[in-house]
């Protein structure tokens, strides 16, 4: 019975089941058809995101270049797509050689083409460059860039075509020119590319007898320090851990250290969510209903005031206080740990944060996991397996791709879920 239950309770609800099941890193309608939402064209000579495309933020540094006797050519894999033309002027092929994350993001821009443009396919113009024909350090040595444009050569389609590869996901976009749209993404092992919503097996929590237990070292049915607090807000109260959405003891991720003024630094990837102050906060206050919001660990600025606890050992816990964040760095570290409480948040290392990722909205995310937590109910387990991403986070995964758009996606979560 507890199968076809949650079926139906999932199908009932499928707009709202996102790519929030990522615990470290997440289509179209279901049911009445929402209205499309509209799409800015890029201007001419913007990028999108507004950085430099060889930063953390966007495609990432440049690796060296490939050439087919190297050991590296075999990171390239070919592109045969027939939606999709490649001009291949050298007729060597280079054009269709790319990364796999590279030619996921293409194909997706293929099918973006041919359903705004009905009868007009991608077409490809630059690819792989195993000629020296682009300037230094180009990503296109890689086969991590590629030029396109419309089959039609239609120039006026250029600044949409532009946008729909931002949708599609590519990690920069630029408008490069009147003839073209560079695109490029991130390298296949670069801790950029790998980044999701987790905290570093080395983070602590506090068990219901008071002792600090690492993360790596958690197991189900422990009961760990949370907030009861939709918000982050409310008492601390403990919680017990009913899965891991993610645990990868060996993968190298990147992590945002977020410091406060009490002292607390906590550490955990970009599209996890944290609980920060709406407005002024000041330090130590309890905060007032409505007054937390999520934000992404790499949306955190100094300045917001996030939730602290002490945390220590036969004291009562009460409730979070403000401290303000002073300081935002980032570093790498291998291993990555996602813990799921009934409650659906958890003190790490002093600092209340949410259990989830990849989506903006807590609340929703807390509601998207309700039937496992039913499913722990009924039969006291959640299925969770030693390591890897949790099966629930894979079908969330799934869903999410099939329903919805990326609007409210952190576009690294998101991107994960798509490789």
């Amino acid at each position: 019975m507890l199968l076809p239950t949650l079926v139906t309770y999932l199908a009932g609800c499928a707009f709202l089941l996102s790519p929030v099941g990522e615990g470290c890193g997440p289509g179209r309608g279901y049911g009445k058809r929402r209205s499309p939402r509209k799409l800015a064209p890029l201007a001419y000579k913007q990028f999108s995101p507004n950085v430099a495309e060889k930063t953390l933020g966007a495609s990432g540094r440049y690796e060296g270049k490939i050439t087919r006797n190297s050991e590296r050519f075999k990171e390239l894999t070919p592109n045969y797509n027939p939606d999709i033309i490649f001009k291949d002027e050298e007729k060597t092929g280079a054009d269709r050689m790319m990364t796999q994350r590279c030619k996921d993001k293409l194909n997706s821009l293929a099918i973006s083409v041919m359903n705004l443009w009905p009868g007009i396919r991608l077409r490809v113009t630059e690819g792989w460059d195993e000629d020296g024909h682009h300037s230094e350090e180009s990503l296109h040595y890689e086969g991590r860039a590629v030029d396109i444009t419309t089959s039609d050569r239609d120039r006026n389609k250029y600044a949409m075509l532009a946008r729909l590869a931002v949708e599609a996901g590519f990690d920069w976009v630029y408008y490069e020119s009147k003839a073209h749209v560079h695109c490029s993404v991130k390298s296949e092992h670069s801790v950029a590319a790998k980044t999701g919503g987790c905290f570093p097996g080395g983070a602590f929590v506090t068990l219901k007898n008071g002792t600090r237990k690492s993360i790596r070292d958690l197991q189900l049915g422990e009961q760990v320090l949370a907030s009861s607090g939709s918000d982050g807000g409310g008492e601390l109260v403990y919680s017990q851990v009913l899965a891991f959405l993610d645990r990868d003891p060996s993968s190298w991720k990147l992590f945002y250290t977020i410091r406060t003024v009490a002292g607390a630094s906590l550490s955990l990837t970009a599209a996890h969510l944290l609980f920060v102050s709406e407005g002024s906060c000041s330090e130590g206050a309890v905060p007032t209903l409505g007054t937390m919001r999520t934000v992404y660990a790499s949306d955190t600025k100094p300045g917001q005031c996030v939730l602290v606890t002490e945390g220590k050992a036969g004291q009562r816990h009460g409730e979070g206080r403000l401290s303000r964040v002073t300081q935002v760095s980032v570093r790498g570290d291998r291993g990555a740990y996602a813990p799921l409480t009934h409650q659906g948040t958890v003190v790490v290392d002093g600092v209340v944060a949410s259990c989830y990722a990849a989506v903006n909205q807590h609340a929703l995310a807390h509601w998207a996991f309700s039937p496992l937590r039913l499913m722990h109910r009924w039969t006291g387990h959640t299925g969770s397996r030693a390591n890897g991403l949790h099966w629930y986070s894979q079908f969330l995964h799934w869903l999410g791709r099939l329903l919805l758009d990326s609007q409210h996606f952190h576009p690294w979560g998101m991107a994960q879920a798509l490789r």
